[in-house]
């Protein structure tokens, strides 16, 4: 059909609208957002639009399906050089929210999971008990625990480093297992004073600045020795994890590894309060269901003062 007279190679609304598949109440809401201008205005009033406004108005409807906000949007769509870039970057922060959203849903099935199968009797304080984590819960309740327990004085790269190990970061799609060791997890170290150990162990209390970063520094090799060979299977032994466990001690202490040293040091270790259930409720969250349990470093010091008193008994 040849154009009439008059005619300026722009669209009324309804023909971009009927070009790209879609309603003139979606066209509309878009030119009002900003986010599709008009070439013109039409003697009447009416909008009108370049033809290449249907590239422009596909692009909206592709980025606005994918769920990227208006503002994203508008970014990706008005940004003339790099586009590439601003589109990456509005894709990569809609899959941090969409990751964020998936883990959230994922807790709060879990969680409903777990009130749905208790005793109806247990209903009420299981409810309270997982009812008080966000979705996806903080850690920062076991990580203020932490910060009060650890000295002062303590440099802040190893505080840093000795929190990344002690503060277990909640799965993305829990078991309810997972949900109720969490909460209850947080419900411990909220207690007040009294329900928590909150003081340092003896062998821990003198260190300074220095002393404490060469501490926790050498505890976490030793840790880590032990956890290979507990995946492994084995029971409390000598060897390359005690020695470590034993000499990071007494270099802090400013000693010798001797006997009687070893001696000592297994009575101070054994007298010092205990945080089991902190992290026996540990394992349960960071190991998968049926799976073995993983070491952690509450468990691996237990595998390694076990390993001193065994070591002194013979």
């Amino acid at each position: 059909m040849t154009p009439g007279p008059g005619y300026d190679g722009l669209w009324s609304i309804g023909e971009l609208a009927e070009h790209a598949g879609t309603t003139v109440k979606t066209v509309r809401f878009y030119s009002d957002s900003g986010l599709l201008p008009e070439r013109a205005r039409s003697a009447g009033g009416h909008r009108r639009y370049a033809p290449d406004a249907l590239d422009r108005l596909r692009l909206i409807r592709s980025l606005r399906g994918l769920g990227l906000p208006v503002p994203e949007v508008r970014r990706v769509v008005d940004e003339q050089t790099g586009a590439r870039g601003v589109l990456e970057d509005a894709v990569a922060e809609q899959l941090r929210t969409l990751g964020s959203q998936l883990s959230a849903l994922r807790w709060q099935e879990a969680a409903l999971h777990l009130v749905q199968a208790c005793p109806p009797e247990e209903r009420a304080d299981r409810l309270r008990l997982v009812g008080s984590l966000g979705t996806p819960p903080s850690t920062a309740p076991l990580a203020g625990f932490w910060r009060a327990w650890l000295p002062p004085r303590m440099p802040a790269a190893s505080r840093t480093a000795f929190l990344e190990a002690a503060v277990p970061q909640p799965p993305d799609a829990p078991a309810p297992a997972q949900v109720l060791a969490f909460a209850r997890l947080c419900a411990l170290v909220s207690r007040p004073c009294g329900g928590t150990v909150r003081s340092q162990p003896a062998a821990h209390r003198a260190a300074g600045a220095r002393e404490s970063a060469l501490l926790y520094a050498g505890l976490a090799e030793a840790y880590e020795l032990a956890a290979r060979r507990m995946r492994a299977g084995a029971g409390p032994a000598g060897g390359e994890a005690l020695d470590c466990f034993v000499a990071t001690y007494a270099r802090v202490a400013g000693c010798r590894d001797t006997p009687d040293f070893r001696r000592g040091l297994a009575r101070e270790l054994a007298a010092d309060p205990r945080l089991d259930g902190y992290w026996a409720l540990v394992a349960e969250l960071i190991t998968p269901p049926g799976g073995v349990p993983e070491p952690t470093p509450g468990s691996a010091h237990d595998w390694l003062l076990a390993a001193l008193e065994g070591q002194l008994v013979t």
